[in-house]
């Protein structure tokens, strides 16, 4: 949150009339302090950004495109997971699966980006098969969403982009807040609060916890939550701060579910076990973010964490055209530890009215997955009848062991050189040595990747940008492809333009071609293939506005033309890639009704996402239709410190399809309608 200051300053003119002295006061209004690169922000448009070149930057000046969603933003929506966090935004697609809410779904330029394409903290949070993570909003102070190959920066990843998650970290002042929230079957509770320790403020401290109790839409859900994370900054002077963050994520969800297609039954109706129905995590964080100036133009930065995931999913699923005559069973037992550290050292110079500023960096993770897991099958069950028969019906194989463990290392450098302040050039290349043990194998992967860019900042406020962008990524499960698996390369040509008609306001227009080879396509839960190449081109459209305190508007239109340029395994080409939409769009407005001295404020906000119809599978045998969905929210300020808020999801209950798994004939539906309402003490 930026502040504003004031300054007052008076001086004396000893004017010498009828011998008095007269008293000159001038008034000098300090600038706003400029948001924080990597939050929080004052609004809901972000003016800086660390994730599009690891250094900090105005976005105006980068040659490529990224997003931010603000803390102000995702706390007016009251955004419930990553995917309603980013769900707004530009060359973003989320809930591909409806209502399977196991893990955070999301796709970037039409590419994947759930297993690969997660980071915080600008350190990689992958998923390796099924054991991996979901991000807890409520920990975040922003989202940036960089959108392109990022392998020259940030090594491992997916060519469509990456969503870096911000933690929330100490600030230098008192601030807090408590609240609760409640819904139908939700009952949540949540403080977040800090400031200085010492009197000199050189130690700030932030506690944030959060506690839920509650079901999603269709029958038998959950989603049962303790979050909890302490943070610690030492800064003793404007050159150095260490901050130390650890979280403790305890999570309790369910697996996917889906109802047979054309049975014409509540698509909320569960034909699983309840109870064989588990997706629960115990997820845990420690680690640190280190940065020293040595005024010479020269910083060093480093930021570390240490995970470790435990992870217990049970299920019983749709398997057959006819549920009555059987169902499927799996089980696995996850384990996963990860150590992610990253080094930069960044060197600021000035000669002959060129401006330098170049980044050397090596980064390093190690990440070991240990899994077991059993197939079986269940009992029939009647769709319109169901009865279900617990543990007693589900019977499991024998148990099959998945172990993988992925050491990577990647050193890197960028040059950014500014001429005549208006020509932006940017250079970049990175190496990247993967070994990856399995049980059965030991694969050696090397890649170095490569990034060249150029902004030509036209006027102040108006900038034009081209860049050439690659990635590199093994696949995540290698011992599951079926055939010589082979790592996916991606590569990415963008041009665009960005325009900050005010410092609230933000415009951009992108347009991309981007390719990517050797994609890897999940067949059944346990194999994987890899199609030759996949085309996309696209246009995008953002906007975000913040006018006045009153009004905040974000606008986002996406276009994709995606297409299977090879694909040597089932004769795909010419197709739409599976669960790609041609068109995106949405647009979220709210206005504040300020009060006066018998009433508070009253904001008032709705939104609306629009999702092309996309094809099920690579064949292009069937579609999941076109939907629109409608939010809403209205918040009143009962008290300078109380507000009261009341959140809608999905307003008019639309039932929507998402996804159809063709062998087993059934559909995915997104959740229904939800309606949260928040009372908040802040100060």
């Amino acid at each position: 949150m930026a502040a504003s200051a004031a300054l007052l300053s008076t001086t004396t003119a000893m004017a010498q009339d009828n011998g008095t002295a007269a008293l000159e006061t001038m008034t000098v209004e300090a600038a706003a302090v400029p948001d924080s690169a990597a939050g929080p922000d004052s609004s809901i448009v972000a003016r800086r950004t660390m994730t599009g070149s690891k250094t900090d930057t105005e976005v105006l000046d980068l040659s490529n495109s990224v997003s931010t969603v603000t803390e102000e933003e995702m706390r007016t929506r009251n955004v419930q997971s990553l995917e309603q966090a980013i769900g707004y935004t530009a060359g973003v697609a989320v809930d591909q699966y409806g209502g399977d809410d196991r893990y955070d779904y999301f796709m970037i330029r039409g590419f994947d980006g759930t297993s690969a394409g997660t980071y915080r903290d600008g350190l990689s949070r992958r998923t390796v098969n099924f054991t991996g993570g979901k991000l807890e909003p409520y920990g975040l102070q922003r989202i940036d969403i960089l959108k392109g190959s990022t392998s020259t920066l940030f090594g491992l990843n997916a060519p469509g982009g990456m969503v870096n998650a911000i933690t929330k970290r100490p600030l230098d002042y008192d601030f807090g807040e408590v609240y609760t929230t409640l819904g139908d079957d939700h009952t949540e509770t949540a403080a977040d609060f800090g400031g200085p320790i010492d009197q000199a403020g050189e130690w700030t401290y932030r506690i944030t916890t959060k506690w839920q109790d509650a079901e999603l839409s269709a029958d038998e859900t959950r989603d049962d939550r303790f979050y909890f994370a302490p943070a610690l900054t030492w800064k003793p002077d404007d050159n150095t701060s260490l901050t130390f963050l650890a979280d403790f994520n305890k999570r309790r969800g369910n697996t996917s579910h889906a109802i047979p297609i054309g049975s014409n039954i509540d698509p909320e109706t569960f034909l699983g076990e309840p109870d064989f129905n588990d997706m629960d995590r115990f997820e845990r964080n420690v680690g640190y973010l280190f940065e020293h100036n040595f005024q010479n133009g020269l910083t060093f930065r480093q930021n570390a964490r240490y995970t470790h995931l435990d992870m217990d999913y049970r299920h019983v699923y749709l398997s057959d055209a006819d549920p009555a005559d059987r169902r499927d069973a799996y089980v696995v037992a996850g384990e996963r530890d990860q150590y992610a550290i990253d080094n930069q050292l960044q060197f600021d110079h000035e000669f002959e009215g060129i401006r330098t500023r170049t980044l050397a960096g090596f980064d390093y993770n190690n990440d070991e997955v240990d899994e077991r897991s059993r197939f079986g099958s269940a009992g029939g069950i009647d769709i319109s009848n169901p009865r279900y028969c617990g543990d007693a019906c589900v019977t499991l194989g024998a148990p099959s062991d998945f172990r993988q463990k992925q050491l990577s290392r990647g050193t890197y450098l960028q040059e950014e050189l500014t001429f005549d302040d208006r020509w932006i050039v940017t250079l970049g290349g990175r190496y990247d040595e993967i070994k990856t043990d399995t049980a059965d194998a030991t694969y050696s992967d090397y890649a170095f990747t490569k990034r060249a860019g150029l902004t030509w900042k036209a006027l102040e406020n108006l900038s034009l940008y081209t860049n050439y962008s690659e990635s590199f990524q093994p696949p995540s499960s290698r011992s599951l492809i079926v055939g010589s698996a082979e790592p996916e390369e991606g590569r990415q040509y963008e041009v665009g333009v960005k325009y900050r008609p005010t410092d609230n306001a933000l415009v951009t227009l992108a347009a991309f071609d981007l390719t990517q080879e050797n994609v890897t396509k999940q067949v059944t839960p346990s194999i994987y293939r890899q199609v030759g190449e996949i085309n996309v081109r696209g246009l995008e459209l953002e906007g975000k506005l913040a006018l006045n305190d009153r009004l905040n508007m974000t606008a986002a239109y996406s276009y994709w033309d995606p297409e299977i340029k090879e694909d040597g395994l089932t004769g795909n080409e010419g197709n739409r890639p599976m669960l790609v939409p041609r068109h995106i769009a949405s647009v979220w407005a709210d206005y504040t009704i300020p009060g006066d001295s018998t009433r508070g404020d009253l904001t008032l906000g709705l939104g609306t996402r629009f999702v092309g119809d996309t094809w099920v599978d690579d064949e292009n045998s069937d579609k999941a239709a076109s939907y629109t969905l409608v939010d809403a929210m209205a918040r009143y300020d009962l008290t300078e410190n109380v507000d009261l808020a009341v959140n809608v999801t999905n307003l008019f209950d639309r039932d929507y399809l998402t996804y159809v798994d063709n062998v087993s004939n059934s559909g995915f539906y997104g959740d229904g309608r939800s309606v949260l309402t928040t009372l908040r003490y802040h100060w």
